[in-house]
């Protein structure tokens, strides 16, 4: 498996994203006529606004690309109901990015201000109206994720089991988002903790949802299969939140990831050592935690959750992680998770097509190969 996508599969992939994003435009123009708003309110066309601004602004498409990808494991026919689909997953994207901004007190997000500090920025010296405004606006996206669902071109029993999809997705990742504060109150987390929160937070929403969600559309009943496809979900969720992780604590790995990296990660949205300054008991932290001693330890204990924490701390941090072999490990860590995801994908090739698992077979290792 190589990082280079062969020209037809990078084809496709971008004629997903491009034909999304002109659909999530349409839905953005037309929601003013899908439910009553409060004339003369201004707040809600301008949270309307800025859900759109974020909801449009870059990001990779990655869920879309897996659910179109995923009815492809069945037919290359159209099949209704994905388009909706892909709606909901995006929107409800858009709902956990605004409520995680808040509760990290993120500033930036996709290369400009987050809901919350956008909303801060227009009501200065009224805080509790700027963060109430940003719950509620994230909770509008979750909403309008259901009713995207609720109105799709599709038959009833199969937008049910959308909803199904949908609703379950949504439950577990605020018990990952739950479970993630907690990690943070733990001194050294238990490795296979830090794997359940990955697992809940992002994979199953990431990965795992959207996998579903296009075999239920293509015809396919997923039940049989929940156990192989989580398994994959888990394994690549892990892989790249690692890698994030890493790219957090160590910077970029090697060259930016160019326009034949199907799944290339966005690097922009946060500095390099904002889980040290935020306190977050990441891999890469917990790993630094694990082999410091001394003084060493003393110092990235002293570092983390503080927001004021020096440049040349967070070099120092850097230079003990590699002198531990910290960031060889987790390299190691990172290739070894995606492997096994590539090889789970290849073992399911006694059930779909075989051109369609092959793409699942090389979407864990793209960003990997690209690591020096």
């Amino acid at each position: 498996m190589h990082a280079t996508v062969n020209a037809a599969t990078l084809e496709r992939v971008l004629g997903h994203r491009t034909r999304f994003d002109a659909r999530f435009g349409q839905y953005f123009d037309s929601l003013a006529g899908r439910f009553d708003l409060p004339v003369p309110s201004r707040y809600v066309p301008r949270c309307l606004d800025l859900l759109r601004d974020l909801s449009m602004r870059g990001g990779k498409r990655l869920r879309v690309v897996l659910l179109y990808e995923a009815a492809r494991l069945v037919t290359t026919e159209e099949v209704p109901g994905l388009a909706e689909a892909a709606l909901s997953i995006e929107l409800l994207q858009t709902h956990g990015l605004v409520h995680d901004d808040i509760i990290d007190d993120a500033p930036l997000r996709r290369g400009g201000p987050s809901t919350y500090y956008a909303y801060r920025r227009e009501f200065p010296g009224h805080g509790a109206t700027a963060l109430g405004l940003a719950v509620l606006a994230g909770d509008l996206a979750g909403f309008l994720s259901t009713q995207v669902l609720l109105e799709a071109e599709a038959p009833v029993a199969l937008r049910q089991a959308l909803l199904g999809v949908h609703a379950r997705t949504a439950a577990e990742t605020v018990a990952g988002q739950i479970a993630d504060l907690e990690r943070d109150a733990h001194a050294l987390p238990d490795e296979e903790f830090l794997h359940t929160v990955t697992d809940f937070k992002s994979a199953r929403y990431s990965i795992l949802a959207p996998l579903t969600m296009g075999l239920l559309a293509a015809g396919e009943d997923p039940a049989p299969h929940r156990a192989r496809l989580h398994r994959y979900a888990r394994l690549v969720g892990i892989s790249e939140q690692m890698r994030d992780d890493c790219l957090d604590l160590f910077g970029p790995f090697g060259e930016d990831a160019g326009s034949d990296a199907v799944a290339a990660p966005a690097v922009a949205d946060k500095s390099t050592g904002a889980d040290i300054r935020s306190g977050r008991r990441t891999y890469a932290v917990r790993a630094v935690l694990a082999a410091a001693t001394g003084a060493d330890a003393a110092l990235v204990e002293a570092a983390l959750g503080d927001p004021r924490c020096p440049d040349a701390t967070l070099e120092r941090i850097r230079e003990i992680a590699r002198a531990a072999g910290v960031d060889g490990r987790l390299k190691a860590e990172i290739r070894r998770h995606a492997e096994e995801a590539a090889a789970e994908a290849a073992s399911w090739e006694p059930y779909w097509r075989a051109e369609a698992v092959e793409f699942f077979r090389g979407l864990p290792m793209w960003n990997v190969d690209r690591m020096p």
